[in-house]
């Protein structure tokens, strides 16, 4: 007996969840997985084609190639592709044969504008961090380790339940007091319980989330509108007429040039467009994900005594910070080290052949530690408890028989 009696304590002992080592801040993901990769997108990638832009000018020299007349000297010409590339005015004529100009200084300006672009793009995870940041970090702390708290408890309540029932005297007694506890709730976790039903009813964080991913969309719509505006009006144009007289008649009106650049810009603006314009649904859906709950990780943790949010009704409208909660404690599943063991015991629970005989971690630790076979099966018991105890008690005895 003492044997097996040992064996229990060394079981019941290894089920407890070690302290996590380190500081659990440190190791915290304050971002979910779909806004990091949109963060590194839309600010990365202007970044990565400012680099292309600004290889291509240092490389290649001189950014224009204007055509000057024949008799022109080296100095001549020089200044000539000095001026217009000052200017960047395109000399056309309209219907009416009348002399109009266009600036060309937004292509000139492209990898700056990209360059801004990245640091607008920016702005939304910078608003998140210095807004909603802090209290998401003091709230995630908070719930991860009460939920880890509560499985030990879990465990530790086995434990002493493990103790009582050796020291009584009257087993049946024993297991009287223990079904009347649970139909008291006095296994429940009040704090942890009553904190998530607060933050069900809080809304700044979610209105904080919502409204980045509202400035994100909208910076990228701005940024398709102001790409889309710069190939309508031409601005990429590769050719135009460069007006440097001066009075002289040697000197012709109007100098052909070319833009060397303009192609590699046109293709830069096409590929950046085209992958906002991508982007947009994510954004979007990325905001709407918040109108479901995400009610997965919080069915897993019913496993834990009288911790019933979702059975009792209590999830209505999913727009709160719960649900934001809910969605940040999923992306930093890995730093639960109790949402791996009681997934575990949700599927021994579904592939028991009487489920009802697992309804909560304790009742699962209690089979192992063996307590069940220990119940009175003869003798009934007071609110219908012996009934429990004879089919949690068979359970156990085939469980070892098979074994």
């Amino acid at each position: 007996m003492s044997l097996s009696h040992a064996a229990a304590e060394y079981m019941l002992s290894d089920a407890l969840l070690p302290e996590p080592g380190g500081s659990r801040a440190e190791r915290l993901r304050l971002e979910l997985p779909s806004d990091r990769l949109l963060k590194f997108v839309t600010v990365g990638l202007p970044l990565l084609l400012v680099s292309l832009a600004f290889a291509r000018e240092f490389s290649t020299g001189s950014q224009i190639s204007c055509f000057s007349p024949s008799n022109f000297t080296v100095q001549q010409s020089g200044y000539v592709d000095a001026a217009c590339w000052d200017s960047l005015l395109h000399h056309g004529l309209d219907a009416q044969g009348r002399v109009v100009t266009k600036s060309l200084w937004a292509l000139k300006v492209f990898p700056y504008s990209l360059l801004a672009l990245a640091g607008l793009m920016f702005l939304p995870a910078l608003l998140w961090r210095s807004t909603a940041v802090p209290a998401l970090r003091s709230d995630l702390l908070f719930v991860a380790d009460e939920l880890d708290k509560s499985y030990n408890r879990s465990v530790r309540l086995v434990q002493h339940m493990r103790r009582v029932q050796q020291a009584s005297a009257e087993p049946e007694r024993f297991w009287e007091e223990y079904e009347r506890a649970r139909r008291e709730r006095y296994f429940e976790f009040p704090l942890l319980e009553r904190y998530l039903t607060c933050k069900q009813r809080a809304h700044s964080l979610v209105f904080l989330y919502i409204l980045r991913n509202v400035l994100l969309l909208f910076l990228l719509v701005a940024a398709c509108l102001y790409l889309a505006f710069l190939h309508l009006t031409g601005s990429f144009q590769g050719e135009f007429s460069c007006s440097v007289t001066t009075g002289e008649p040697q000197i012709p009106l109007l100098v052909p040039c070319r833009l060397l650049f303009s192609s590699v810009f046109r293709l830069l603006s096409v590929a950046l467009g085209g992958v906002y314009i991508v982007l947009v649904p994510v954004v979007a859906y990325n905001a709407l994900q918040l109108c479901r709950w995400d009610k997965g990780l919080l069915a897993v943790y019913e496993m834990l005594p009288a911790f019933d949010l979702l059975s009792r009704k209590m999830l209505d409208c999913p727009l709160n910070d719960l649900n934001l909660l809910l969605l940040f404690l999923r992306a930093n599943v890995a730093r639960l080290a109790s949402f791996g063991r009681l997934s575990a015991v949700g599927t021994l629970k579904e592939a028991a052949a009487d489920q009802g005989d697992i309804d909560t971690v304790v009742d699962f630790m209690t089979l192992l530690a063996g307590l069940e076979a220990a119940k009175p099966k003869s003798q009934p018991c007071a609110n219908g408890g012996a009934a429990g105890a004879d089919a949690m008690g068979k359970a156990s005895r085939d469980s070892q028989g098979s074994a």
